[in-house]
């Protein structure tokens, strides 16, 4: 049986696809990676009375190879994310991987995806990007980071923390003061908002404001 990935909901549960519920109604087993957010949306579509199993970093390793023994047998088996696309930016990678080692189809159903939805919203050029997913936590690699990013010269996707994000732009100021940024904040959500500028007019905008939820930063060429 093969293994699917499942994209999910980044915010506005109304962003599922037909296609994704239909699969999660046949599923006989879930992968979560936290099962309170993913019940939410099932209770959403009335997808019940499914088995619903967290699959996160601390126990991927572990709950891997009895996942695709299961599959071996002809379990439906559906992974999916706390929202987005799973594999990206998040431990589903590790099972897809190790299931092709052992010849397990692999189905994607794909949906929303910060990374992409940020991106287009931009304004930012969008035939040439690259993405880096979550920023280093530590200042040295982080600023390391983004003299790459200067010199590769190309449309840049990344995530960060909003409680590590004034420290990002104010390392971003360092390296390349006159770089238009987007930030994304809330996609798809009720207070969805993109604030726009550089990282000097960024910096003096945000350090006054209580910034939350999820974030997605774009850097211009």
């Amino acid at each position: 049986m093969p293994l699917y990935i499942i994209s999910t909901p980044i915010g506005n549960l109304k962003d599922i696809t037909l296609r994704a519920i239909e699969t999660l109604q046949r599923s006989d087993l879930i992968l979560a990676e936290d099962t309170r957010r993913t019940s939410i949306l099932l209770n959403r579509y009335k997808i019940t009375n499914k088995q619903l199993t967290s699959f996160n970093d601390n126990n991927k390793e572990k709950k891997t190879p009895t996942i695709i023994q299961e599959l071996k047998q002809d379990k439906q088996i559906s992974l999916v994310s706390d929202s987005g696309t799973p594999g990206v930016s998040d431990p589903g990678f590790y099972l897809i991987r190790e299931a092709i080692k052992d010849n397990i189809k692999i189905i994607p159903i794909p949906g929303p995806t910060a990374s992409i939805t940020a991106l287009i919203a931009s304004g930012f050029p969008t035939d040439e990007f690259q993405f880096y997913g979550f920023l280093p936590k530590k200042e040295k690699a982080k600023k390391d980071l983004f003299k790459k990013i200067k010199q590769e010269q190309k449309t840049t996707i990344l995530y960060e923390s909003p409680y590590r994000l004034l420290k990002t732009i104010k390392a971003m100021q360092d390296i390349f003061p006159n770089k238009q940024v987007c930030i994304a904040r809330e996609l798809t959500k009720k207070f969805e908002e993109f604030i726009r500028g550089t990282p000097l007019q960024l910096y003096q905008e945000l350090q006054n404001k209580n910034i939350k939820g999820e974030i997605t930063i774009i850097l211009s060429k």
